[in-house]
């Protein structure tokens, strides 16, 4: 579904900027309308107007699971077409569940769990997939991801994920969000927990928003932007800026496109797949006997056949034909994944 709403230019200008980095400025919107040649109040109306409209979803830090200490998986489950809405209404219920959604293929239910530090995930999982009587589930953790970022060029209606990958040519990471080190948990301070709890709030449409985080904190506006560049620094936090629901913002068709790699060929084609600008999410996952499926490429488009033509693209240049294209069918839950709550 897409707003029934059309996009002004300013609109569009203004989706692509807050998505890749929303200033960290004691008046943020005022930065924003310098930028795009207008008004702090005119942008702070836009703001406020896309929220209502469920085109802007959130805009918060973003950090990373696994460098906090929690584990998360991506599980995909299977139910009876009676019992799927019924099953997803639980499971959404389970704080650490971000994504959840009804998928076409043989697992018609997929979502994504994250767990805080000394809670089982297989536990976790058993029992939803007990509690909702689902015929099976499969956990599917990341055994490597080659990139992750989400970016929308709402101008030219097109996928602009360009940035958070390995590139291949040199061995090193672009962007900020792929790291060596992404499974490892880093230590996490009673005060990194105290900003990491405000920060994660979706932020207020208001001229200065950060001053009653930073009173909350008892810090200055600068030291608790100091303090989220130094948990950038040591990758706790990836970024600030804005996600968006993109079916909303007009990319109506989304494909989770499940490949089945050669073992030998794994760091070669997760390289080449990470390459597309096309291509938001690009993992290798766990096989069972009944899902040959190893890596794993979310694709956002307008429509169902573009994701299609994408899929083959990115086939002939990989050279492997042996996929399938999970489409979502309905959307039960996307948010961020709040922690230490």
């Amino acid at each position: 579904m897409s707003t029934t709403k059309s996009f002004e230019k300013v609109e569009q200008e203004l989706l692509n900027l807050i998505q890749s980095e929303f200033p960290l400025d004691e008046k943020p919107y005022k930065v924003i309308a310098d930028r795009l040649g207008t008004s702090e109040k005119h942008i702070l109306e836009l703001m406020t107007d896309l929220k209502k409209r469920n085109v802007v979803r959130q805009v918060s830090a973003i950090f990373d699971t696994r460098r906090l200490g929690y584990k998360s998986s991506l599980v995909a489950m299977r139910f009876n077409d009676d019992e799927l809405d019924a099953g997803a209404q639980i499971i959404n219920q389970h704080p650490g569940v971000s994504h959840n959604y009804g998928r076409t293929g043989h697992f018609n239910l997929w979502f994504t769990v994250a767990v805080a530090p000394g809670v089982s995930l297989e536990e976790t999982v058993e029992q939803m997939g007990k509690e909702t009587n689902a015929i099976a589930w499969r956990l599917l953790p990341t055994k490597q991801f080659f990139k992750i970022g989400v970016n929308f060029d709402m101008v030219n209606k097109r996928s602009n994920a360009t940035e958070n990958y390995a590139a291949p040519e040199t061995g090193k990471n672009v962007g900020s969000d792929v790291d060596a080190d992404w499974n490892k948990a880093q230590p996490v301070s009673e005060r990194d927990i105290e900003v990491i709890r405000e920060m994660q709030e979706d932020l207020e449409a208001v001229s200065r928003p950060f001053d009653a985080m930073a009173e909350r904190l008892g810090m200055s506006v600068q030291e608790m932007f100091d303090y989220s560049d130094d948990m950038v620094k040591r990758k706790l936090m990836r970024r600030f800026s804005a996600v968006l629901y993109h079916r909303r913002a007009g990319f109506s068709a989304n494909a989770m496109v499940v490949w089945n790699v050669p073992a030998e060929r794994s760091q070669e084609v997760g390289d080449l797949m990470a390459m597309s600008s096309h291509v938001t999410h690009c993992y290798e996952r766990p096989t069972y006997d009944d899902w040959k499926y190893s890596h794993y490429t979310m694709i956002h488009a307008t429509t169902e056949d573009e994701c299609e033509e994408i899929a083959v693209e990115i086939a002939r240049q990989i050279g492997i034909d042996d996929r399938q294209l999970v489409f979502s069918t309905r959307e039960y839950k996307k948010t961020r994944v709040r922690y230490f709550v």
